[in-house]
């Protein structure tokens, strides 16, 4: 549920970006292939949150990609002003929470995998011990009763 509130924020700002500035809202200080990519999360965010809902390994690893490339994205297009005021790397919006949050999907991704391949013993349930009825017989009417003889005295 974390990743999946991590990348529904995403998708929000991204589209608040959008909705403000249109496709050209991050002309102002990202190159062309970062911009693209940047729109492209619009797309990409929810891709991952229903990947990751649906428990699907291969969204967890999307996760690992999309957090990595955004994270290397927004520290490439913030390094002009983080080196000017390194004081705003710790600003509680931008690149710090950014960054946490990247850190948290990369940190929970073998985790995460392991437990979804059911490589994780901690995780499995499979191999949990499952109540059953014993199991009757077809001729079990035959061998009822005290000496298994079918007879009822």
């Amino acid at each position: 549920m974390v990743y999946a509130g991590g990348f529904l924020e995403g998708t929000c700002s991204h589209v608040l970006d959008l909705v403000r500035g249109g496709l050209h809202a991050y002309a102002a200080f990202a190159p062309a292939p970062l911009r693209v990519f940047f729109v492209a999360l619009v797309v990409l965010d929810p891709l991952v949150v229903v990947l990751t809902l649906r428990t699907r390994p291969s969204g967890i690893r999307a996760a690992g990609v999309v957090m990595t490339l955004d994270v290397l994205a927004n520290w490439y297009v913030n390094w002009p002003w983080i080196k000017e005021d390194p004081a705003a790397l710790l600003r509680p919006v931008g690149l710090l929470p950014i960054t946490l949050f990247g850190v948290f999907v990369l940190a929970m991704l073998r985790p995460l995998l392991h437990a979804l391949n059911g490589r994780d013993a901690r995780c499995a349930t499979a191999d949990l011990p499952v109540a059953r009825p014993p199991l009757i017989r077809k001729d079990a009417g035959r061998q009822s009763g005290p000496d298994g003889n079918g007879a009822h005295r």
